[in-house]
């Protein structure tokens, strides 16, 4: 078979594997190269997939769509982040959710900034 996954603004993996295990609203499942040909939404949590050489690879993906065909399994979805082993997954992971939280508190000083500039101005018209 053969993995791709795509995110909005890049390929994060494009390589052969001989099985893929993830995670669809029903519970996981596990794919193999005859599989029969397969379309789930997938739930936020952790997709794994074995390469030819029996390594193990993981990544954390947000919801997103699996779309297995013939050989082809193609992985659409918004975020993901490739680990090496499952306890380096959950370091990155929460790194990367403390870098969001910050943006979001960010965003929110900005947005409120704006919001009283906006109304000190109303006040002056009149």
């Amino acid at each position: 078979m053969h993995l791709k996954v795509t995110l909005p603004t890049k390929i994060l993996v494009d390589q052969p594997v001989i099985k893929v295990i993830a995670e669809a609203e029903n519970g996981a499942f596990c794919l193999l190269p005859r599989h029969v040909d397969y379309v789930t939404a997938l739930a936020p949590g952790i997709l794994m997939f074995d390469s030819p050489e029996g390594q193990t690879h993981v990544l954390a993906v947000d919801s997103g769509l699996l779309v297995k065909q013939g050989d082809g399994v193609l992985v659409a979805t918004r975020h993901a982040i490739q680990g090496e082993d499952l306890q380096s997954l959950r370091e990155l992971v929460d790194q990367q959710f403390r870098i969001l939280d910050d943006q979001e508190r960010q965003t929110r000083s900005s947005l409120a900034k704006l919001e009283a500039s906006m109304a000190r101005l109303f006040l002056n018209l009149s």
